[in-house]
């Protein structure tokens, strides 16, 4: 082989390899390409192609997510209102059990796309998740036994030798923490409630807000609620998100904007005996 046959053979070879090197390089970036496209898949996307969305409830919040003990059936104005969004997607809504304590394992580890049981909104929470615009507003709530010597007003709460009551992880539990200084206060784990520490006598009154108020209210006979005074703060309520994408959160936004503007938020908090503590704004 000459000289001049050799450099032919060269520069065929060496176009070739070149040409097999751009086809191999051209796949992996489509691989790539589709990789990056299957991983970018947006949770609204996500929630539209399984046709399903999974929504975290708490079945013990009565008039928000409350599942009836003797019916199973569940009730209250998110319940309302999700499957009002679920028909404006074209899902169906799966509810996952779910409560306070557990609220950030629950989004964080994708057990569920929103949790929809009135999430107070607080400093802590907006360091973990992202949150919808605020639909509810409530302040806090005293429950003890009717006729209970000496504690029948929100000063006689923080005195010496009384015990109150939370429920691990909601929010009353860090208003609380802060506020009493001669109360002792004692968070409650499921299955433990905190009305059984009430009615046991382990503690002299447990707080939650005006919804849960409205359960004792309306379904004890021993009940007595003592609500705060207006310098206590009171807590916005939303939809809380796993940080991240915000595909959903945005979709969800625009679903409570309009509910607010064409009433049907009013009418599901009246049907719920809401009203009082509804943000229209």
């Amino acid at each position: 082989m000459n000289i001049s046959s050799f450099q032919a053979l060269w520069v065929v070879n060496r176009r070739f390899g070149i040409q097999c090197l751009i086809q191999v390089m051209c796949g992996l970036i489509a691989m790539g390409s589709a990789s990056v496209a299957l991983a970018e898949t947006s949770r609204l996307d996500k929630v539209l192609q399984a046709k399903e969305l999974r929504a975290c409830i708490w079945p013990e919040y009565y008039s928000i997510t409350y599942r009836n003990p003797k019916t199973r059936e569940l009730s209250g104005i998110d319940i309302a209102l999700t499957q009002e969004l679920a028909k404006e997607l074209g899902v169906k809504v799966r509810y996952v059990d779910s409560n306070f304590s557990q609220l950030y394992d629950a989004l964080e580890q994708d057990r569920c796309d929103v949790a929809t049981h009135a999430i107070g909104i607080t400093a802590e929470r907006l360091a973990r998740l992202q949150f919808s615009q605020a639909y509810l507003k409530s302040g806090l709530f005293a429950v003890t036994l009717k006729n209970k010597e000496g504690l029948q007003s929100w000063d006689s709460l923080d005195q010496p030798g009384r015990v109150i009551a939370v429920a691990a992880g909601t929010l009353m539990e860090g208003i609380m923490a802060k506020s009493l200084k001669k109360a002792k206060l004692v968070k409650v784990q499921a299955p433990g409630t905190r009305e059984q520490e009430v009615l046991s006598g382990r503690a002299d009154a447990f707080m939650t807000d005006y919804p849960y108020s409205l359960r004792m209210i309306e379904l004890t006979d021993w009940a007595a609620v003592i609500p705060a005074p207006n310098n206590m703060p009171t807590t916005e309520y939303a939809y809380a998100f796993a940080k991240g994408d915000n595909s959903l959160l945005l979709r969800v936004e625009a679903f409570l904007s309009n509910a607010k503007k064409d009433g049907r938020l009013l009418q599901f908090a009246k049907q719920h005996n809401l009203d009082p503590i509804v943000v229209l704004k």
